[in-house]
């Protein structure tokens, strides 16, 4: 007797239904706005942060791109009040990054 079976003898009323399909049609596109994102470099407690802000477009997209750039630089960092923080000075290789996702990048400090 295999677990169906069993889940079938325990809820006999239960009528089984398709997997939920994802109705994303792949990875989502961002809004491109004219100003530029800026992208600083400070110290907190003494260890270095990368700091980009200036999206005027929806959280969603934001949190979304802060994911991103978290994962192919493979660092932590966090998206609060309207900014993304990343630990570390990467500020060269987010700009770069951003720049070939078509934003245009200003970088402010140092």
């Amino acid at each position: 007797m295999d677990l169906k079976d069993q889940l079938k003898n325990l809820f006999p009323d239960h009528v089984e239904s398709d997997p939920v399909q994802d109705t994303d049609e792949g990875p989502r596109e961002l809004w491109l706005q004219d100003d530029p994102l800026i992208c600083k470099y400070e110290k907190r407690k003494g260890k270095p942060i990368t700091i980009i802000e200036g999206y005027t477009g929806a959280d969603q997209d934001f949190k979304l791109l802060a994911k991103e750039i978290k994962t192919q630089l493979s660092v932590g960092g966090s998206f609060k009040d309207e900014k993304i923080i990343i630990q570390g000075d990467y500020r060269d290789k987010i700009m770069e990054m951003l720049k070939a996702k078509g934003f245009k990048v200003k970088r402010v400090g140092g």
